[in-house]
């Protein structure tokens, strides 16, 4: 099974040889998307989404601070 490996990677180097004259094939590029395409929505929603985000984070991070006793809030005494 493993007696011939060497002359059939040798035959393999062989069947391809390289022609430095040879033109290259041009490269494919993706097309690029923008975000529009990405996330089907428009740009209003898009905004509201990340006003949306901004207010949780405004929240969580106002909520972690009463918990850990960082800041007290006036309306508690």
């Amino acid at each position: 099974m493993l007696d011939n490996l060497r002359d059939q990677a040798s035959f393999q180097e062989e069947e391809e040889p390289l022609d430095p004259d040879a033109p290259k094939p041009p490269k494919l590029r993706k097309p690029r998307r923008s975000l529009d395409q990405i996330t089907h929505m428009t740009a209003q929603q898009r905004f509201a989404l990340a006003v949306m985000a901004i207010v949780i984070v405004f929240l969580l991070g106002t909520l972690l601070l009463v918990i850990s006793g960082k800041i007290v809030p006036s309306f508690l005494f």
